[in-house]
């Protein structure tokens, strides 16, 4: 009987044992799963906050290298066109300073026959006056 007592005593002692340690285990168990998602969360969190900031730092970069191309772009037009224009309007200065000289020679030369012209007329109607006779 004795056997028997020391027996159930040792079996009830495990039995107790082993249903608090199972409440235990049970209870810290969504602790342990809390605390996981948790840290789980702040990680996800701080990984998102670095990727974002490396893709802002690089559309910085991207956004800044595509602005000093664009000027550098800008200000080789700018200078094409420049000396293209000074080109034009040294070609056309000078094509007016010789059509403006032909013109000269031509309105200079049509004045000198227009002046004999009047000479010759005036010398005909002098002749005339005078009563001698028309060289032909």
């Amino acid at each position: 009987m004795q056997i028997r007592k020391i027996g159930s005593i040792v079996l009830a002692s495990a039995f107790t044992i082993f249903l608090s340690t199972g409440f235990a285990v049970a209870q810290d168990s969504p602790k342990q799963e809390m605390k996981a998602a948790g840290t789980d969360t702040k990680n996800a969190a701080k990984d998102t906050g670095h990727a974002v900031s490396t893709g802002s730092k690089k559309a910085y970069n991207k956004t800044a290298s595509g602005t000093k191309t664009a000027a550098d772009k800008t200000a080789t037009g700018t200078k094409k066109v420049y000396h293209k224009t000074a080109s034009g309007t040294k070609t056309a200065a000078d094509k007016t300073v010789n059509g403006t000289k032909t013109v000269g020679k031509d309105i200079g030369h049509g004045t000198k026959v227009a002046a004999k012209d009047t000479a010759h007329g005036t010398e005909k109607v002098g002749d005339k006056i005078a009563g001698k006779p028309d060289p032909k």
